[in-house]
């Protein structure tokens, strides 16, 4: 489940900063605006989501970029997300805070990292 959503998370941000693939909503965005901040964060924690790096902390910041998103953009238009288009949001948001709870599992380099650490536990410096 981690590998698929970080995979379709990272193309969210490919979109928004690379136009790959090409949405036209995201034409002459700036790199210093909400939806650019949105970008890096997609590109750059679905990364780390995908490959299973640093997973606990980027699942719960990009958690919280969904809740974000869902009460700035999809809520004022309604309160049930089936109303507002906000579904994908919520799951994404809760997705992300079930892994940030979980950790990455066993394919993952956080795992591979904790294997090659002594004490069996990522080092923290």
């Amino acid at each position: 489940m981690r590998i698929i959503v970080g995979f379709l998370y990272v193309q969210h941000g490919t979109a928004k900063l690379f136009g790959i693939p090409h949405i036209p909503m995201f034409d002459g965005l700036q790199l210093l605006s909400l939806l650019g901040l949105a970008g890096v964060l997609e590109l750059v924690g679905g990364t780390l989501i995908l490959i299973g790096l640093l997973t606990r902390p980027a699942a719960f910041i990009l958690s919280g970029e969904m809740a974000v998103a869902y009460f700035m953009a999809h809520a004022p238009q309604g309160f049930l997300p089936i109303l507002n288009q906000g579904e994908l949001a919520v799951l994404y948001c809760f997705l992300f805070l079930y892994l940030s709870v979980s950790g990455a599992g066993a394919y993952s380099v956080d795992e591979m990292l904790a294997h090659h650490h002594p004490t069996g536990k990522m080092q923290t410096t």
